[in-house]
C-alpha cells in the first residue's frame, strides 16, 4: 500500500540580524505607509476583500462550466446584479405598501406625540415644574418642523455638503468595483506572486497559503449573512408577536420591514444595532410612550442574546478568532477609518490569523542562544558521523 503522507518541508529559518534589523524597520514602513496612504489604503483594501469574497465563485465556474477567467469574473458580477435585483423585485411590493401605510399613519402618529406632549406639559405645570414643551400653542414637534423649514441657509449648507460626500462616496464606489474587477482578473497571478514570497507549502489545499486566506474570508462572509439574517428574523418574529399580544398593534404591520432593516443594520459593527432599533421605538414611543419602552426592552433583551448567544456561537466557529481579538480589530478599525475601517476589520483579522498560523508552521527565527533552528523544530540533524565518533580514531586491525 503506498502511503499518501507527505514528507514535511523544511522551515525557512530567519537569520539573527535580519530580525534585528529589517523587521523593525519594516513594521515601520507599513505603519508609516498606511498613515500616509490614508483613504487609497482603505479603497484597495475594500476592494481586496470584495474580491477575495468573489473568488471562490470566480474558480466554481472556471472549473465546472470551463469558463475563460474573464467571462467567470463578468458572468460572477451580472449574477449578484440579478440577484440583488431579484430580491428587490420579490421584497419591493410588501416594503412599499408597508412604507405607504406608515407615511400615511404619520399624522395620526404626530397627532398621538403633540396630545402626549400636552399631557406631560399640564402635569408638569401643575407641579409647577418650569419646563416647557409647549410654548404659544406650538409643540416640540412643530417648533423643530418650523426650525427645519426656516433655516433655509444651514439646509442648504448641510446639502451642499451632503452632495460633496455622495459624489466622493460614488467614485470611491466606482473604483473599488472597477479594482475588485482587476484583482480577479489577475487572480491567479497574484496567487502565484503570494506563493514565492511566502514560505513554501507542502503542496496540498490545506497548506497552501492564499487557499487559507480565500477560505478564511468566505467563512467571515457566511458567518455575517448568517448573523444578519438570524437577528432580523429575530426582531421581525418579536414585533410581529407584539402586535399579536396587542402590545405594540403596528408591530405586526411593519414586521417585514423594520426586520429587514434590523438585519442590514446589524452589519455595521457597533452602531447597527442601535441604528436598527430606532425606528420601531420612535414609532412605539409616539403611540404610548410605555409601549416605547416595551419595545425598548424586546431589542435590549435581542442585543443581549446576540452579543451573549448568537454572535459567539456564529463567528466563532467562522472566523476561530479570540472574542477579545475580535473586539480589538473592531476598534481599532473604527478607530483608523471609521465605520468603514470597522467593516472590513473582521475579514482582515481572518486574514491575519491564517497568515500567522502558516508563518508558525513554515518559519524558524533563528534563535539567539547556542540551539540550531533545525533543532529549535524538532527535525532531524543531517546524516553523518556524531561528533564524538568523528573526533575517535580509527582502529587498526593486526594480523
Amino acid at each position: 500500500m503506498v502511503s499518501t503522507e507527505r514528507p514535511p518541508v523544511a522551515p525557512v529559518v530567519v537569520p539573527r540580524w535580519v530580525q534585528l534589523v529589517l523587521l523593525p524597520i519594516a513594521i515601520l514602513a507599513l505603519w508609516a505607509l498606511a498613515r500616509a496612504a490614508g483613504t487609497v489604503l482603505l479603497i484597495f483594501t475594500v476592494a481586496a476583500v470584495l474580491a477575495l469574497i468573489l473568488n471562490p465563485m470566480v474558480a466554481w465556474l472556471q472549473r465546472r462550466a470551463r469558463f475563460p477567467r474573464g467571462l467567470a469574473v463578468f458572468s460572477v458580477y451580472i449574477g449578484l446584479l440579478v440577484v440583488f435585483a431579484g430580491v428587490g423585485f420579490l421584497l419591493a411590493n410588501p416594503i412599499a405598501d408597508q412604507a405607504a401605510k406608515f407615511g400615511r399613519d404619520v399624522p395620526q402618529i404626530i397627532d398621538d406625540a403633540n396630545s402626549q406632549l400636552h399631557d406631560v406639559q399640564t402635569y408638569f405645570d401643575d407641579k409647577g415644574i418650569d419646563v416647557e414643551l409647549e410654548k404659544q400653542g406650538e409643540t416640540a414637534l412643530e417648533t423643530l418642523q418650523a426650525k427645519v423649514v426656516g433655516g433655509a441657509q444651514d439646509v442648504v449648507s448641510f446639502g451642499g455638503d451632503l452632495l460633496t460626500r455622495m459624489v466622493e462616496t460614488g467614485l470611491a464606489l466606482v473604483l473599488i468595483l472597477v479594482l475588485s474587477i482587476y484583482m480577479l482578473l489577475y487572480g491567479q497571478r497574484i496567487g502565484a506572486a503570494v506563493r514565492q514570497a511566502m514560505p513554501p507549502g507542502d503542496g496540498s489545499a490545506e497548506d497552501d497559503y492564499p487557499t487559507r486566506v480565500v477560505r478564511a474570508v468566505s467563512g467571515y462572509v457566511r458567518g455575517q449573512l448568517l448573523f444578519s439574517t438570524a437577528m432580523g428574523t429575530g426582531a421581525g418574529l418579536g414585533l410581529w408577536l407584539f402586535g399579536v399580544l396587542g402590545i405594540f398593534e403596528d408591530g405586526r404591520t411593519y414586521a417585514l420591514a423594520f426586520g429587514i432593516f434590523f438585519g442590514l443594520m446589524e452589519m455595521i459593527p457597533f452602531v447597527g444595532p442601535v441604528l436598527g432599533a430606532i425606528p420601531p421605538i420612535l414609532v412605539a414611543f409616539f403611540q404610548d410612550p410605555l409601549t416605547g419602552l416595551w419595545v425598548g426592552l424586546l431589542f435590549l433583551a435581542l442585543q443581549q442574546i446576540e452579543g451573549h448567544i448568537v454572535a459567539p456561537q456564529i463567528f466563532g466557529h467562522t472566523l476561530r478568532i479570540n472574542p477579545i481579538l475580535v473586539i480589538f480589530a473592531l476598534l481599532v478599525g473604527g478607530e483608523l477609518y471609521g465605520i468603514a475601517g470597522a467593516l472590513v476589520a473582521l475579514p482582515i483579522a481572518a486574514v491575519a490569523r491564517e497568515t500567522i498560523v502558516y508563518l508558525r508552521r513554515h518559519l524558524v527565527l533563528e534563535p539567539w542562544g547556542t540551539v540550531s533552528p533545525i533543532g529549535a523544530v524538532g527535525l532531524d540533524p543531517p546524516p553523518g558521523p556524531e561528533p564524538e565518533e568523528a573526533a575517535r580514531p580509527t582502529p587498526t586491525i593486526r594480523s
